[in-house]
């Protein structure tokens, strides 16, 4: 694919008002008086990835609920569920495309998330920028400067996985256990790689379907040629049938290891055994902002923050600067800023000078947003240049332990 070294402007070249039909209010500087700023939020409440999507939403709308009364925008925000289903997912992509609104924070699931990039906020000149997608797959997608995201592509997490499988467990064989789309596969393919790289053998990789009554199978086949380690790739729907039938139906304590789509708090509790042979990695929170957003975060919820909730504040939060910079609700203009209000360069804001950044934005100071989750430096493809990873653990009464933190670059 061709690089997309000038991102601003092949936006130009499109042209605001050419593919975007989204228009909207087109509202003037002065810090935002008078102005709506309009914000879909595209996230699972249902489906495989519920017991994560919904506290990845509450971050995403956690900046409206911060800035009112605190500037002069009018902020008018819809939230849709995509159901953790590519065609749910553009089913509500398309409301939020018909309501106007030119920028979302979504969506989770990188099958989902190439699924609407594709089919509704590429043609339609929309802003996407997906705090939890991390697939290999979107890096490549020919979005017109259109589609972010604020966790690391999974490029990196492969690496960060084969790392921990030679350095904690002395792993050279391993299985991979994937969900069967685009996050499984292009991750356990990182992975593979990766250890292959370092001189590991993958001797079993082994694809699975969401939402079956047995995994028992499917183990048994990753478990074949006894590796040092298994890989499992999935979300927490899935992962308490898949633990609970490795429970019960082998005897073995082989070490495996999970990723960013299991880390849930309540999966020991879900599956109903202590997971002390599981361990796993995740993109970290660990930007200048992420002290004040768990505090903001735990008084707002009345629970501390998990996977992807800091990732979610950030990329809503770069969306409405890109807005108030853009001075209009238009996908295209919005895109063309995005770039401009993250990267280095500009008057440093954080999530606790949200406010006074979006005056900044719209009176045209250049600004640099500084996040929860990173720095949230974007790269020509709208990733990540550089991330901080989590090696987890489980705690037996609920919790996650943060075992190491690791940092990477691409």
């Amino acid at each position: 694919m061709p690089s997309r070294v000038n991102r601003r402007d092949v936006i130009r070249g499109l042209g605001a008002a050419g593919i975007a039909g989204l228009a909207g209010c087109t509202g003037g500087g002065g810090g935002g008086s008078g102005r709506t700023i309009k914000q879909g939020v595209l996230l699972p409440t249902t489906g495989d990835l519920a017991g994560l999507g919904a506290p990845i939403r509450d971050g995403a709308v956690l900046p409206q609920t911060l800035l009112e009364g605190e500037t002069d925008f009018e902020l008018d925000f819809s939230v849709q569920d995509t159901q953790t289903d590519p065609n749910a997912g553009q089913s509500a992509a398309q409301t939020l495309r018909n309501g106007g609104y030119p920028a979302v924070t979504g969506a989770a699931s990188s099958e989902v998330t190439i699924a609407v990039a594709e089919n509704v906020f590429i043609p339609s000149g929309m802003v996407g920028c997906s705090p939890a997608s991390t697939s290999p797959a979107i890096t490549d997608l020919e979005d017109n400067g259109l589609i972010y995201r604020t966790p690391p592509t999974d490029a990196l997490q492969g690496q960060v996985l084969a790392q921990v499988a030679v350095e904690q467990h002395q792993a050279s064989t391993a299985a991979t256990m994937y969900v069967n789309n685009s996050y499984g596969q292009l991750l356990a393919d990182s992975f593979s790689s990766a250890f292959q790289e370092r001189d590991g053998q993958v001797a079993q990789e082994v694809s699975f379907q969401k939402g079956q009554s047995s995994y028992s199978s499917r183990i048994s086949q990753a478990l074949n040629d006894n590796p040092d380690v298994v890989v499992v790739i999935g979300y927490p729907e899935s992962g308490i049938q898949l633990f609970r039938d490795f429970y019960s139906d082998f005897d073995t304590d082989v070490p495996i290891l999970v990723t960013d789509g299991m880390r849930s708090a309540s999966l020991p509790a879900d599956v109903g055994n202590p997971l002390d042979n599981v361990t796993g990695t995740a993109p970290q929170a660990a930007g200048p902002g992420r002290d004040y957003f768990d505090e903001q975060y735990q008084s707002e919820y009345g629970e501390e923050p998990g996977v992807f909730t800091s990732q979610a504040f950030d990329a809503t939060a770069v969306c409405l600067l890109a807005n108030a910079a853009a001075g209009e609700n238009t996908g295209t203009a919005i895109a063309e800023e995005m770039q401009n209000v993250a990267n280095p360069g500009g008057e440093e804001v954080t999530p606790s000078t949200l406010a006074d950044g979006l005056s900044m934005a719209a009176d045209g100071t250049e600004v640099q947003y500084s996040g929860a989750s990173s720095a949230v430096d974007f790269d020509d493809n709208g990733d990540l240049k550089a991330a901080t990873y989590e090696y987890f653990g489980f705690q037996e009464g609920g919790g996650i332990e943060t075992l190491d933190e690791i940092q990477f670059s691409a």
